[in-house]
């Protein structure tokens, strides 16, 4: 049970953000005892339980946190009322009047807001309840027009199609009879009359409900005898996740028949403990974490203090887009700046954090939509996960040119496009590997293996590096942004799966190996047919494009095909080009005849070589290596 108490642990130390950014799109740190939920409608009533107005609440406000007890918390179906705040079904004792076929669950919700408010005396839950027990919810909104009626005098279904103006409701809700009330209470010398925001009415609730509960159990986290959670949290990864880490049932579906005779034999956990840790794990995944479908990993120090997201790029874990859009040039920033700026912010989070500060680094998916697994798991010093995340960028990094950024406030703007130098997103390798429409499980299978590579240090499976260098090798089969992304995220998996070797990110022209001068050769062909064609303006692709599969197949006969088709570039560019060519022949000089007479098929070293000599061509301030390639030669010939 570590990761419940780390859960546990970080919630305690994270007190100050309870409830923080409770209204907006962010997920708050909830209160124990509470949950949250998209709210449709907003009724305002007086301390005195009167009506006085009512609006239909906004998308992008609807996030309402609100009272719930375990059974309602992590109902899917059937009648569990949240004692505060629930859909109409529930909150108006009028729903059956207005021609809606569900069932109306009203005296149950009625009995608990009565039984909470006989206990506490909350004027906030008093003025609700008056209001509820009036029986003229519905009729109240049809009136303010917030709900819609027909001819009949019964709730629609369905705007008039025929009708220009749609009613609000219908914008943010299919059915209305589905809408889910919130309350506003305005009291005299009340400040906060949003029931949602009053930490005065959530720790009303939260002593009630605790009170009610009975029953003490051991604690298998704690160790220690205290009140048993009945039911566990959901709502983990999103507003509509019903999975739980933690859940038990034997009245169906026999879980546990043969093992135990009831549920907390075989797991106990304190109630507030399970209700803190889980709010944390919530909170964390939706502030921090990385999500795909069901699958979702988060990284946090249990202190609460900022950490690198172990599975972003340099540029996500610095956050550089907003502040690099009001750069002039077309190519924002270098390479070299953003890796200066990353070590920089390194050696800050290590400051911060410490050498001992505790690191939990957590994967959770699910099979099925009701249960959840721990897929992994590692705990982790703040040194050791700082130095393994540094470490990583090392030996993973290659120079990358794929992201860009686009000025939102002028979005006539061209875009601009990101150098920097270090590892990938895991997301972008595992699109390298397997395409950009790569299958869902295979996304999140690919990332779940690439896991432990940061975290645990180990060796990059071959079978994805393959994969990208393949990829990267059939370059008519992509267009040139995704070629150009696939390229180097497959030379930087190919640096770090052969890191002994020492790979360099600028050309070595002193290495002599086959597949590293082959792929010296295949750029500067590339390079002199494109700059020829550039001349000519001609749009399209180079022969050297169109065989590199071929060409890495079979380097020794496809060269041949290649430096004679290079015959009438070379005649168009006249005495241009013998600089040119004088490179591609110092390079033919540098092999050993035998291995240059070889046809054995190249390995990923023939990308590096091949990508580094397109960057040593390339002209500064220039991010696409094919372009302006007359002007590159040009000034190289002066």
């Amino acid at each position: 049970m570590s990761w419940i108490h780390k859960l546990y642990e970080t919630y305690e130390n994270c007190q100050s953000m309870i409830g923080m950014g409770s209204s907006g799109k962010e997920v708050p740190l909830l209160p124990i005892c509470h949950t949250t939920n998209k709210a449709q409608i907003e009724i305002v009533i007086d301390h005195r339980g009167n009506f006085k107005r009512a609006r239909v609440v906004p998308k992008d406000d609807a996030r309402t946190i609100i009272p719930c007890t375990e059974s309602s918390g992590g109902r899917t179906s059937g009648e569990a009322p949240h004692p505060l705040c629930d859909k109409l079904q529930y909150v108006a004792k009028d729903y059956a009047k207005y021609g809606v076929s569900k069932d109306s669950y009203f005296a149950t919700y009625e009995s608990e807001l009565g039984k909470w408010c006989m206990s506490q005396q909350h004027p906030k839950a008093l003025a609700v309840f008056e209001y509820i027990k009036k029986g003229h919810v519905i009729k109240d909104l049809i009136d303010n027009k917030v709900l819609i009626i027909g001819d009949d005098g019964k709730l629609i279904e369905k705007p008039d199609k025929k009708s220009k103006d749609v009613p609000d409701v219908f914008k943010v809700l299919k059915d209305q009879s589905e809408a889910f009330i919130r309350w506003e209470v305005e009291t005299p010398d009340d400040n906060c009359s949003k029931g949602w925001e009053d930490k005065t009415l959530w720790d009303s609730w939260i002593n009630y409900y605790s009170n009610i509960k009975q029953g003490k159990s051991l604690c298998y986290v704690t160790g220690k005898e205290l009140l048993g959670a009945e039911q566990h949290p959901a709502k983990l990864r999103n507003d509509g996740d019903k999975a739980k880490l933690i859940s038990s049932n034997d009245s169906s579906g026999f879980t546990f028949r043969g093992r135990f005779t009831d549920a907390q034999q075989a797991c106990g956990v304190g109630f507030e403990i399970t209700q803190k840790a889980h709010s944390a794990l919530r909170w964390l995944i939706n502030r921090q974490g990385y999500r795909s479908g069901y699958q979702a990993i988060v990284a946090w120090a249990t202190s609460g203090k900022e950490i690198p997201d172990p599975l972003a790029d340099p540029l996500s874990v610095l956050g550089e887009e907003e502040e690099l859009v009001s750069d002039d040039s077309d190519v924002v920033s270098t390479a070299q700046n953003i890796a200066l700026k990353f070590n920089k912010k390194i050696a800050g989070y290590k400051a911060e954090l410490g050498d001992t500060s505790g690191i939990v680094v957590m994967g959770l998916d699910s099979a099925t939509p009701g249960r959840m697994a721990i897929t992994f798991y590692r705990e982790l010093t703040g040194a050791d996960f700082l130095k393994r995340v540094e470490q990583w960028h090392e030996t993973c990094a290659w120079v990358h040119d794929y992201r860009s950024i686009e000025d939102k406030n002028n979005k006539k703007a061209k875009r601009k496009y990101l150098r920097f130098v270090g590892a990938p997103a895991l997301r972008d390798i595992a699109e390298a590997a397997y395409g950009s429409k790569v299958d869902d499980k295979l996304k999140k299978s690919t990332v779940e293996r690439l896991l432990p590579c940061i975290v645990d240090g180990q060796q990059i499976p071959h079978d994805i590096v393959d994969s990208a260098i393949r990829r990267a090798c059939n370059r008519v089969g992509m267009e040139g942004w995704e070629w150009n992304k696939t390229i180097s995220i497959a030379c930087a998996l190919f640096r770090k799966r052969n890191e002994k070797e020492g790979y360099s990110m600028a050309l070595d022209e002193s290495r002599k190996t086959r597949d590293y001068l082959y792929g010296r050769l295949l750029a500067l062909a590339d390079s002199l047919e494109q700059w020829a064609l550039n001349k000519a303006r001609e749009d399209r692709q180079t022969n050297a494009a169109r065989l590199m599969q071929r060409f890495a197949e079979h380097p020794c006969s496809t060269w041949r095909t290649l430096e004679l088709s290079l015959s009438p570039y070379k005649a168009r560019l006249g005495a241009q080009s013998q600089k040119r060519q004088a490179m591609i022949d110092e390079v033919k000089n540098m092999f050993d005849t035998e291995e240059f007479m070889s046809d054995k098929k190249l390995s990923g070293e023939f990308l590096l070589a091949y990508s580094c000599q397109r960057e040593a061509l390339r002209p500064r301030g220039n991010i696409n290596t094919n372009e302006n390639e007359q002007e590159s030669t040009t000034e190289t010939e002066q």
